[in-house]
C-alpha cells in the first residue's frame, strides 16, 4: 500500500507522487484505465502503466471508512478498508492515491486524517488532488456478521452514485470486499471492462489475520508495536510485497539501515513500488558508507525509470544521491555533472547548490564554493547553515570584507548566535557530514503516454483534452523540467477555465523557477482568488521573502496557518519570520 515521502519538487502542489508501476497486472490488455500523468507536490498514487488502458484517465481518492456500529476492537477496519480498497484498485490497474498522500493533503487543511468528511470537503480534497472519483463508505457489525457499504462520488460529471452494500461473516471480509468493490466500479459508467471473475483473478489471495496485522501495523504510532505487527503479517504471508516493503520503511524511519536493506531486498521487480525500494536501498548504502554499492543502486533505479518510457527519468533526488556516491569514490567530475543536472531540474532547491559548493571546497576552489553557497542562501534565506557555509567559503577565498558583511546581515536575520559553528579541521569527514542526502523520492509525472491505440480513439482524444488531463500533463512536464511544454498545458486549461486554481498555481511555479517573481505572485494570487490553500499561501510567502518583503510574507504565512494549523512548512517559515523580527528590535542585535 502506498505512502508518500516528504516534499517533492512540485511539493507545494501534491504530496508526493504517482508511483511508477511495474506490476504484472500492468500488461493486461483487458484493463481500460490509462496511466495518470501526475503526482505534489502533493499526493501520490499507485496503479498500473498499461498501454492498453488508454480509454480513460481516472484517479481515485479513497477515504477512511466510518465505523457506523461495530465494536471498538474493529476500529482498525476504518483505515484498513481504505488500505484494502487502494490495494484492490491498484491490482485491477486503476490509479488510487495512497493513504499517506491523502492524509498529508488533509494536514494542509488542518484536518486529522480520520475526520468524518462532509461532501463539500470531499469535493475540496478531490479538486486539489485532481481526482476523478472519491470512494468512501462505512461498516457495521452485529455478532459475527459484518456489513460494508461503499459510495462513489464522481467529479465530472458531478454525481453521487447509489450506495453498494454487502453483508457476510467477518471471516469472509476479503471475498466480500472484492465483490463489493467490483460492483462499485461496475456502477461507475456502465463500461467497466472486467467481469467479477477477471477482477477477482487480479487480486492477491490474502489471509484475513495477516491483513489485520498489517493494517494495525501501518496505523501504529509506537515503533515497536508497528514492527511487531508487520513482522507477524510477513510471517503469515511471507511473499506479500506490501508487508515486506512496509517493514523496510519502518526500519528506514528508525535509521536501522541494515535491517531496512534486508526487507527492501525482498521486494520483487514486479511490485509497483520497486522503484522506491531501489531508491531507499541506495540511501541505506550511502548512510552505511557503501558508496560503490549505492552508486549501483541509483544507476539501477535510473535504468528502471527509463524502462517506463517516461519523460522525467532523471530525478533530482536520484541524481543528487548518485553524485554523493560518486564524490565519495573520488569521481568529482561525474558528481558535478549529476548535481548540475539536478539543479537544472529543480532550480528552487538549495540542497543541490549546497552540495555543489561542498564539492568545490573538496577541490579547494573556495571562490566557486562561495558562489554556490550564495545561490543557496538566496533560494532559502531562512537557512542559517547556508549562510554559515557562505561566510566560511568567503573567508577561505580571502574575501574577508564580504564575509564580514554577510556575518552582520546574518546577525540581523538570525540573531547574534543564530549561525551554526562549522569547522573544517577534518575536511573530509566534515564535508561528508554536511552533504545533503535526499531521503524522500518524488517520481510524479513519470508515466509515459500509451504506446498502443485504444479501442476508441475519439473517446481517448476527448479524455486527454479535459482540463484535468492538461493539468496532469502540465505537472508531468514541469516535473521533467520542460517549462515551455508545461506552460502550454496550463494555458490550455485557462483558455476554457480562466479561473482554474491549479493552472494558475502551475504557472506560478513556472514563473518562480524562471526567476519572474512578480509574475509568480500574480499567478498565485489568481489561484487563491478561486480556491484558498495553505500550501499556495506558503509558496507566496516564500516568494515575498525572496523579494525582501517580510511583512507580506508574514501575513501569508499567518493565513496559511489559520487554514492549516498543522502545516509544518508554514510553521517553520512563520517561526523564522518572527525570530527575524525579534532580532531586528534588539539594539545592535543584542538583548537588553
Amino acid at each position: 500500500m502506498a505512502r508518500s515521502f516528504g516534499r517533492p519538487r512540485f511539493r507545494e502542489i501534491l504530496v508526493k507522487i504517482l508511483f511508477v508501476s511495474l506490476t504484472a497486472t500492468a500488461v493486461c490488455a483487458a484493463q481500460s484505465s490509462p496511466p495518470a500523468q501526475q503526482a505534489t507536490p502533493a499526493g501520490q498514487a499507485r496503479g498500473a502503466t498499461n498501454p492498453a488502458s488508454a480509454n480513460s484517465q481516472k484517479i481515485y481518492v479513497v477515504l477512511p471508512f466510518e465505523n457506523a456500529g461495530a465494536p471498538a476492537k474493529l476500529d482498525w477496519l476504518s483505515e484498513g478498508l481504505e488500505e484494502l480498497t487502494i490495494e484492490r484498485l491498484t491490482a485491477a490497474g486503476e490509479q488510487a492515491y495512497s493513504h499517506a498522500g491523502r492524509a498529508a493533503e488533509l494536514e494542509r487543511y488542518g484536518l486529522p486524517s480520520s475526520s468524518t468528511f462532509s461532501r463539500a470537503m470531499m469535493l475540496r480534497v478531490a479538486e486539489d488532488l485532481d481526482a476523478d472519483y472519491v470512494i468512501y463508505g462505512k461498516y457495521a457489525a452485529r455478532g459475527t456478521a459484518l456489513t460494508i457499504e461503499i459510495r462513489m462520488l464522481s467529479m465530472n460529471p458531478l454525481a453521487l452514485r447509489p450506495a453498494v452494500r454487502e453483508s457476510g461473516p467477518l471471516e469472509s471480509l476479503m471475498e466480500l470486499h472484492t465483490r463489493l468493490l467490483w460492483r462499485t466500479l461496475s456502477s461507475r459508467d456502465g463500461h467497466y471492462a472486467l467481469n467479477l471473475a477477471d477482477f477477482t483473478k487480479r487480486q492477491r489471495p490474502l489471509r484475513l489475520d495477516a491483513f489485520e496485522q498489517y493494517a494495525r501495523g501501518v496505523q501504529a504510532a509506537d515503533v515497536d508495536a508497528k514492527l511487531r505487527q508487520l513482522h507477524e503479517a510477513a510471517r503469515l504471508e511471507p511473499d506479500w510485497a506490501d508487508a515486506n516493503f512496509a517493514l523496510g520503511e519502518a526500519y528506514f524511519a528508525k535509521k536501522d539501515y541494515n535491517a531496512a536493506l534486508a526487507w527492501f531486498f525482498k521486494v520483487p521487480k514486479t511490485y509497483d513500488r520497486y522503484a522506491e525500494a531501489l531508491f531507499f536501498s541506495g540511501v541505506c548504502r550511502l548512510q552505511s558508507n557503501q558508496a560503490d554499492r549505492a552508486e549501483e543502486e541509483f544507476h539501477s533505479l535510473q535504468e528502471t525509470l527509463k524502462s517506463t518510457g517516461g519523460p522525467g527519468a532523471d530525478l533530482p533526488e536520484v541524481l543528487n544521491n548518485l553524485a554523493i556516491a560518486q564524490a565519495r569514490q573520488g569521481k568529482v567530475a561525474a558528481a558535478q555533472a549529476s548535481l548540475r543536472r539536478a539543479a537544472e531540474l529543480a532550480p528552487g532547491e538549495d540542497d543541490y547548490a549546497v552540495n555543489l559548493g561542498l564539492l568545490s571546497l573538496q577541490s579547494d576552489d573556495a571562490a566557486a564554493a562561495a558562489d554556490y553557497f550564495r545561490e543557496a542562501a538566496e533560494r532559502e534565506p531562512d537557512s542559517a547553515e547556508d549562510r554559515a557555509l557562505l561566510i566560511l567559503s568567503l573567508e577561505k577565498a580571502d574575501k574577508n570584507a564580504e564575509a564580514d558583511q554577510e556575518r552582520e546581515a546574518a546577525k540581523e536575520a538570525f540573531g547574534p548566535n543564530g549561525l551554526p559553528a562549522i569547522h573544517l579541521d577534518d575536511n573530509k569527514e566534515t564535508l561528508a557530514r554536511l552533504t545533503r542526502i535526499k531521503t524522500e523520492l518524488d517520481i510524479s509525472g513519470l508515466r509515459a503516454e500509451p504506446a498502443e491505440a485504444p479501442a476508441s480513439a475519439s473517446f481517448t482524444a476527448a479524455a486527454s483534452d479535459t482540463p484535468a488531463a492538461h493539468i496532469r500533463k502540465g505537472r508531468q512536464e514541469l516535473s521533467a523540467g520542460n517549462m515551455d511544454a508545461a506552460e502550454k498545458e496550463f494555458r490550455a486549461v485557462l483558455a476554457v477555465e480562466p479561473a482554474n486554481a491549479a493552472a494558475h498555481r502551475g504557472l506560478g511555479e513556472i514563473a518562480r523557477r524562471q526567476g519572474k517573481m512578480d509574475d509568480a505572485v500574480k499567478e498565485l494570487q489568481a489561484s487563491l482568488a478561486t480556491r484558498d490553500s495553505a500550501e499556495v499561501r506558503t509558496m507566496l510567502a516564500k516568494i515575498y521573502l525572496e523579494q525582501k518583503k517580510p511583512e507580506l510574507a508574514r501575513a501569508e504565512a499567518e493565513k496559511a496557518l489559520k487554514l492549516a494549523p498543522n502545516y509544518a512548512e508554514a510553521k517553520q517559515l512563520l517561526e523564522h519570520l518572527r525570530s527575524s523580527k525579534a532580532a531586528e528590535k534588539k539594539p545592535g542585535g543584542e538583548g537588553p
